[in-house]
C-alpha cells in the first residue's frame, strides 16, 4: 500500500514537472470607458498541473474565472493563481485612470477603506467575544465568490448610535414612550406663544427635519436591508426606531437652548453651539471648542455629499432608468434641479420651511396610504409575515449571518435612517419659535417614529407581504418598486416621483445644515452664506453629471461621523436636558404653561 502511494506521488511530481513550472502567459489589463468602477483584467497561464484556482482581489470574482471586471481604476490589485499541485504565483496590477472621475475615485477608495476600518471597526469580533464568519444552513463557512470568507460585524458606529439612544432613554425617564402625546399637541400649536423667539413653527421645523431623512434610505435601504438579513431585521428596526427617540428629544432640547438669535432675528444653532457653550459653562472649554469644530467641517462635507451629491444622483439615476429621453443628459437634469434648490434655499430656513411643510405631508402621505393598500390587499398573509418577522428576529437562518447578523440589518438600517444621535436635527429645530428648549426636544423625538417606524417599516412590510424580500440579485429602489407594482401595476411610476421629491426635499435641508455649519467657522455676512449656497448649487451639477464613486462613500461617512463629537457632548450635557425636562413638566401640570388654543 506504501508502495503504491509512494509511486502515486511520484508520477504526480513528474507530470508537474513534465508540464513545466507554472508561469503567466499573458497578462492584460484595460479601461474600456471614461465610467468609474468598469476596468478589466485577464490572464492566460501554461504549466503546472490543471485546474487552475485564480483568487482575485475583487471579492466578486469567481475563483474559476481567469477575468475580473468590474475593478476599480487607478488602484492596486492582486491575483493569486494556484495549481493542483499547490504551487502559486502572484500578480499586482493596476488599471490606469482615464478620467479626472476616475482619478478621483481611486484615490479616495484607499481613503475611504481606511475611515471604513474606524467607523466599522468592531470591538466585539476585536476582543475575541464571537466568531464573526458566517455559516451556511449545511454548517459550512460562507464564502464570497473569490473564496474570501463571508464574514458579519457589530460597526463601532452602530455600537456607539445604540450606546446613545439606550442610556438617553433611560436617562430621560423612558420620555420617548410617555411623551408622544404631548408631542402631538404642540405640532398641532396648542401650545404656541406669538411672542415666542425663532423663525418657523414646531410643524414647519419637524417637516424640514424629516425631509432631511425620509428619503432614498427609506427605501432603498430597506429593501437591502430585508434582502440581506430577512424579515427579521423589521423587528431590530423597529426597537431602534422607538429607542432612538430620545437621542432626538435630547439633542433638540439642547440646540434650541443654547441657540444664539441676532439682532435681524435669525437663528443659529444645533451641536456647534451646544457643544462649544454648554461644554465651556461646564469648565471643559477647550474640549467644547474642538468638537464643535470637528462637526462643523463634518456637517459642511456631509451636506455637499450625502445632503447633496448623492441625492442629485440617484434621483437622476432612477428617473433616466424610467425615462429613457432623460440618458446621458445628467448635466442638464442638474442644472434645473439647482436652479429650483437655490430658488428656495436663497430665501433660508422659513423659505425651506415654507416647502416642506407642503411637500412632507404629501409625499409621505401617497407612500403611507399606497402602502396600507398593498398590505390590506394581502391582508391574508399577515400571519405568516408576522411569524417570519418574529421567528427571523430570534430564530434566524444561518445563511442570514444568524441571530447577530439579522440583528445588525435591522440596527444599522434604523440608526443610519433616521440620523438620531448625528445632530443634524438639532439645527433645523432650534430655529422654532418657543420659549421653553424642552418642547422642541418633545417635538423632534416624533422624527423617528416617523422616519423609522412608520415609513421604514411600511417599506419593509410591503417588501414581505408581497414575497419580494429574497428575490435576490436586483437593487434596493428596484426591489421595492417591484413590490409596489406588483399590487399597484402603475404606481413605480409614482415611486418615481416620490423619490424626486424625497431627494430634492432632502437637499433644501441639508443645505441649510451646512450653511449653519459654515457660518459658525467662517461668520455669517451676506457674502459668506452666497458663497456657499452657490457652491452647494454647483455640486448639485457634479453630482448629477459625474460617477463620483468613493467620493460619495467618504461624503457619506462624513454624516456617521458627526456622531462621535455630538454624542461626546450629549452624554456630557445630558444632567441638563434631565433636570429641564423635569422643570418643564412640572410646570405643564400646575398649568403654568397653558394650552393656548
Amino acid at each position: 500500500m506504501r508502495k503504491g502511494l509512494v509511486l502515486l506521488l511520484s508520477l504526480i511530481s513528474l507530470g508537474a514537472i513534465a508540464q513545466g513550472n507554472l508561469k503567466i502567459d499573458n497578462f492584460e489589463i484595460s479601461n474600456p470607458s471614461s465610467e468609474i468602477n468598469d476596468g478589466r483584467a485577464s490572464v492566460s497561464v501554461s504549466g503546472g498541473m490543471a485546474p487552475y484556482h485564480f483568487k482575485w482581489s475583487n471579492q466578486g470574482t469567481d475563483t474559476l474565472s481567469r477575468t475580473s471586471n468590474g475593478l476599480v481604476e487607478g488602484m492596486s490589485h492582486s491575483l493569486i493563481i494556484t495549481d493542483a499541485a499547490g504551487n502559486s504565483i502572484e500578480q499586482d496590477f493596476k488599471i490606469p485612470s482615464e478620467s479626472i472621475a476616475e482619478s478621483l475615485n481611486g484615490t479616495m477608495k484607499p481613503v475611504v477603506d481606511g475611515i471604513a476600518t474606524v467607523i466599522f471597526w468592531d470591538p466585539f469580533y476585536a476582543l475575541g467575544l464571537y466568531d464573526n464568519r458566517v455559516i451556511n444552513d449545511d454548517g459550512v463557512l460562507a464564502k464570497h465568490p473569490n473564496g474570501d470568507v463571508r464574514t458579519n460585524s457589530i460597526p463601532f458606529i452602530v455600537i456607539w448610535l445604540i450606546f446613545g439612544a439606550i442610556f438617553f432613554t433611560i436617562r430621560m425617564g423612558f420620555v420617548n414612550f410617555w411623551g408622544w402625546r404631548h408631542s402631538i399637541k404642540l405640532v398641532r400649536g396648542k401650545y404656541d406663544e406669538e411672542d415666542a423667539p425663532g423663525e418657523v413653527t414646531h410643524f414647519q421645523a419637524l417637516a424640514t427635519a424629516v425631509s432631511a431623512t425620509v428619503g432614498l434610505g427609506n427605501i432603498a435601504g430597506v429593501a437591502v436591508a430585508i434582502s440581506v438579513g430577512g424579515p427579521g431585521a423589521t423587528f431590530w428596526l423597529i426597537v431602534v426606531g422607538l429607542l432612538s427617540m430620545a437621542s432626538k428629544f435630547t439633542e433638540c432640547t439642547l440646540g434650541v437652548k443654547y441657540r444664539d438669535i441676532g439682532e435681524d432675528g435669525v437663528v443659529e444653532g444645533g451641536p456647534m453651539r451646544y457643544l462649544r457653550k454648554g461644554l465651556a459653562n461646564k469648565g471643559m472649554a477647550g474640549l467644547g471648542k474642538t468638537l464643535a469644530v470637528v462637526f462643523a467641517v463634518l456637517a459642511i462635507g456631509a451636506s455637499f455629499g450625502g445632503g447633496n451629491m448623492f441625492q442629485a444622483n440617484q434621483a437622476f439615476e432612477i428617473l433616466s432608468g424610467e425615462f429613457a429621453f432623460m440618458e446621458g443628459k445628467g448635466s442638464i437634469f442638474g442644472f434645473v434641479l439647482a436652479i429650483l434648490v437655490g430658488a428656495v434655499i436663497l430665501g433660508g430656513i422659513k423659505s425651506i420651511a415654507k416647502v416642506t411643510e407642503k411637500i412632507v405631508p404629501f409625499m409621505a402621505g401617497l407612500y403611507i396610504i399606497a402602502a396600507l393598500v398593498i398590505i390590506f390587499r394581502n391582508f391574508g398573509n399577515i400571519g405568516e409575515a408576522f411569524a417570519l418577522i418574529i421567528d427571523g428576529a430570534f430564530k434566524p437562518s444561518a445563511m442570514l449571518g444568524g441571530f447577530i447578523g439579522v440583528m445588525i440589518q435591522g440596527v444599522r438600517r434604523a440608526a443610519f435612517s433616521n440620523e438620531a444621535g448625528v445632530g443634524s436635527a438639532a439645527i433645523a429645530h432650534s430655529a422654532a419659535k418657543t420659549k421653553h428648549a424642552v418642547s422642541e426636544g418633545f417635538v423632534a423625538l416624533l422624527e423617528p417614529f416617523i422616519d423609522t417606524v412608520v415609513v421604514c417599516t411600511l417599506t419593509a412590510l410591503v417588501l414581505i407581504f408581497t414575497g419580494y424580500y429574497d428575490d435576490g440579485g436586483m437593487g434596493g429602489a428596484q426591489l421595492t418598486s417591484q413590490a409596489f407594482g406588483s399590487v399597484i401595476s402603475w404606481f413605480p411610476y409614482v415611486l418615481v416621483i416620490a423619490i424626486f421629491l424625497f431627494a430634492f426635499s432632502t437637499m433644501i435641508s441639508w443645505s441649510y445644515y451646512g450653511l449653519r455649519a459654515w457660518t459658525f467657522l467662517f461668520g455669517r455676512s451676506q457674502m459668506t452664506e452666497i458663497i456657499y449656497k452657490v457652491i452647494f448649487c454647483v455640486f448639485i451639477i457634479i453630482g448629477s453629471s459625474v460617477s463620483l464613486g468613493a467620493v460619495l462613500d467618504f461624503s457619506d461617512m462624513m454624516i456617521l461621523a458627526m456622531a462621535f463629537p455630538n454624542i461626546i457632548g450629549l452624554l456630557l450635557l445630558s444632567g441638563e436636558v434631565r433636570a429641564e425636562l423635569k422643570d418643564y413638566w412640572s410646570k405643564i401640570k400646575k398649568g403654568e404653561i397653558l394650552n393656548t388654543k
